[in-house]
Order: C-alpha cells, then sequence, then structure tokens
C-alpha cells in the first residue's frame, strides 16, 4: 500500500477529534456488525449494510442515519482484497435535549432510556462541515487517488430493517444502565480532560476541537432547569480551567480576577444559547494566559521579579528597587534576566508599560497625563516619546486609531 503513511496520518487526525475509525475487509464488515462478538453502541457500521454493495472507487460515501449521525465511507485502492475505511460516528452540528428526546420518541426510546440515551448523544463529537478536518481528509483522498476529482456520495436518514445497535441497546430488557451510562460519562471526561490538557500548553487552536463540550447536550442533568444546568456546568468548568491555567504557570493574581469576571457572567445567563459562547470565550481566555503569563520557563528569581512589575506598573520599578527587594545585587539580577528572557530588565520594564498604556487607551477615556502616571511615568512628554517609540504612534494617535475601529 502506496499510502501506509498517508492512512496512518489521517487515522491519528480522527484520533485527534475523538472520532473512531476502522479499516476492515468488505467480506468481514458484511458478515459481522458487532466488536469481537461484544454489542458496542459506540463503534458500529450496521448503518452501512444497505449500500455495501456494490461499493465504488474513487467515491466518498457520507453517510447520516436516523439518529442524525455521520460516517465517512471509501473503499481503499491497491489493496490484496476489498478493504472498507470507515470514520463515525459524530455529529454534523450539536442538537439540542429536545432533538433528542424526539429521535428517541420516533425509535421507541422509552422515557425510562432516555437519559442513557441523552448520555450517549453527548458523548459524540461535533464536526461541522466547514472543519479543517476534511480538508484532511480530501486531501487523504486525492492522494490515494492520484486524482483531485471524485465522487461525493451523500446518503441520508439511512434506516434498516434491523434495528442498530443503539436502538436494540436501549430496548433490550438485560441492558446494564450503569455500564452504559459509565462509558458515556467515560468519554465526556476525556474531552473534558483534553481541554483542560490544552489549556495547560495554552493551544488556543484546538478551540474548534471543544465544541462539542461547550454544547449545551454535553452538560450532564442534574438539575430540572436547562439553565442552572448551564450554569453549574460553567462554574465548573471556570475552576477546572482556572486551576489548569494555574499548573500551566499563570500566577493566581493574573487569575483571580478573570476567574471573577467569569463567574459573574455565567450567574447572568439569560439563555441557553449563551453558554457556548461563553465556554468558547474561557477556553481562549485562559490558553493565552498560559501564553502570555506561563511562568515555568523561568528561574524563582525571574519569577519574581516579572510579578513585582506585573503586580504595579504605576510603582517605582527601577532595576534596583526590583534586586534590593530580593536581596541581590543589581548585576547579577540583570544577568540572570538577560540569559533568560533575552532581553534588558530596563527594556521589559518599559515593554510592558507600553503594553500597559495601549490597554488603557483602548478601553478607559482616561487623559492621557494619567495614563502616564498609572504607567508610573512622571513627565507626560516623556511617556509620549515612549510610547511612540514602542508603538509608532503617539498616545493620541493610537487612540484616534483604536476609535475609528470599535
Amino acid at each position: 500500500m502506496f499510502y501506509q503513511n498517508e492512512l496512518i496520518f489521517l487515522c491519528e487526525v480522527f484520533k485527534k477529534s475523538h472520532i473512531n475509525t476502522h479499516i476492515v475487509e468488505l467480506s468481514s464488515l458484511q458478515k459481522s456488525f458487532t466488536d469481537n462478538g461484544k454489542q458496542d453502541i459506540f463503534n458500529t457500521p450496521e448503518v452501512f449494510r444497505e449500500i455495501l454493495f456494490p461499493i465504488k472507487s474513487h467515491t466518498v460515501y457520507r453517510i447520516t442515519d436516523t439518529f442524525e449521525f455521520c460516517y465517512r465511507l471509501l473503499l481503499l485502492p491497491d489493496t490484496e482484497t476489498p478493504t472498507v475505511f470507515y470514520a463515525g460516528p459524530f455529529l454534523a452540528s450539536a442538537i439540542t435535549p429536545n432533538k433528542i428526546m424526539e429521535i428517541g420518541e420516533a425509535h421507541g426510546i422509552s422515557a425510562q432510556k432516555q437519559r442513557y440515551f441523552s448520555e450517549y448523544y453527548a458523548s459524540i463529537p461535533v464536526i461541522p462541515n466547514d472543519s479543517q478536518l476534511w480538508s484532511v481528509f480530501d486531501t487523504f483522498c486525492e492522494t490515494i487517488w492520484k486524482n483531485s476529482l471524485f465522487n461525493i456520495n451523500d446518503i441520508t436518514k439511512v434506516s434498516n430493517n434491523d434495528s442498530t445497535p443503539v436502538e436494540r441497546s436501549m430496548h433490550s430488557l438485560k441492558l446494564d444502565d450503569t455500564l452504559v451510562n459509565i462509558k458515556a460519562i467515560e468519554r465526556r471526561y476525556a474531552f473534558e480532560n483534553e481541554m483542560i490538557r490544552a489549556v495547560l500548553s495554552g493551544k488556543i487552536h484546538m478551540e474548534s476541537k471543544f465544541q462539542s463540550v461547550f454544547s449545551t447536550q454535553f452538560f450532564e442533568k442534574r438539575h430540572s432547569d436547562p439553565i442552572r444546568n448551564a450554569k453549574n456546568y460553567g462554574v465548573i468548568m471556570n475552576t477546572l480551567l482556572r486551576k489548569s491555567a494555574e499548573q500551566g504557570g499563570v500566577h493566581p493574581i493574573h487569575l483571580d480576577q478573570i476567574s471573577s469576571s467569569f463567574a459573574f457572567k455565567i450567574e447572568n445567563l439569560s439563555s441557553l444559547g449563551e453558554i457556548s459562547t461563553l465556554m468558547s470565550e474561557m477556553f481562549r481566555t485562559y490558553c493565552s494566559l498560559v501564553r502570555k503569563h506561563s511562568l515555568q520557563p523561568f528561574s524563582p528569581i525571574v519569577q519574581n521579579t516579572m510579578l513585582m512589575i506585573d503586580v504595579d506598573l504605576s510603582a517605582d520599578l527601577s532595576p534596583c528597587m526590583l534586586a534590593e527587594a530580593q536581596n541581590i545585587s543589581l548585576g547579577y539580577l540583570s544577568t540572570v534576566f538577560k540569559k533568560e528572557t533575552k532581553e534588558t530588565l530596563s527594556s521589559y520594564i518599559r515593554k510592558k508599560r507600553m503594553e500597559y498604556a495601549a490597554h488603557l487607551l483602548d478601553t478607559t477615556k482616561l487623559q492621557i497625563q494619567t495614563v502616564a502616571l498609572h504607567c508610573g511615568i512622571m513627565d507626560s512628554q516623556y511617556f509620549s516619546k515612549l510610547f511612540k517609540a514602542h508603538h509608532n504612534l503617539t498616545p493620541s494617535e493610537y487612540r484616534a486609531k483604536a476609535n475609528t475601529k470599535q
């Protein structure tokens, strides 16, 4: 198989998005729809029964079943026996709790089983059609078929005379409800843990992977009021993400105000539609804090120096004062700081003050002289000179430009 490495890479990409992939012989797929003889509602190719034959080459089958679960399937070239690659299930968009109940009713899922039915949906990743994942998948198809043109066969609302394992399991008198619930919860926690690890490393680019975690269908239903459920989950995630950012090297002084701000926003949620946006904002903000304020790479001396600077930029932040506060010589502090940060202590202080000045000019109507004082610079003319050197604009020009963008 000339594309072995590409296939391995594709499977890893799907795995990162929490989508199961399978490479099986077509004959095996036709004969057996269980995994090692065990019923598994999380990995089922039964929805493919009616499209297995004839299955065409150079064709991507985009399948949506009656549960709105989606799959991708194709016949792999250059194999000794006909072999199929398929990926799924996943959801193309988040499904509301009411919609899940309607789907359950349509398939005869009892009210008693609805909780587990909803838990199952909560464990399924949401991958929208415009996700970059599908660009990777399309590139893989172009590679294996050595052609940028291939067929796409959209098959929707696939249903079978035989019930699917989801439906069969939900009707089964022998269903171990606890086991089904545990498995769904494990998958949900896997999502949460990966999100926490992403914040720990400041991987803000991974936001799109966690849209299912941010959706209301993902929350555990611990309260009859859906708004209260959303708020409770928001409080939990705010705490987890804050602790993750702290483990990522962000000092609590940077986290306290942000965490309190999110707590206020969470308690003031008025609709379920707001929670997804707020959760995305929380993820981006905590990732950004890790990127900006992580102190892990630095020695305790440099960490303490940075914290003293960040705590109060209006204070006396002369290098001599910072050295004296730590009972070390100015020469030693300057040498260590330059070695670890690749910039002088004076330039670092100046940069921080100018960044804060830009923030105040953006977000307040303070007079420029007052902004200078908040940045620890008594002389407004000197402040303007420093600001222009850093931002290539005077404070007045910067504020005017910022106002035109709003």
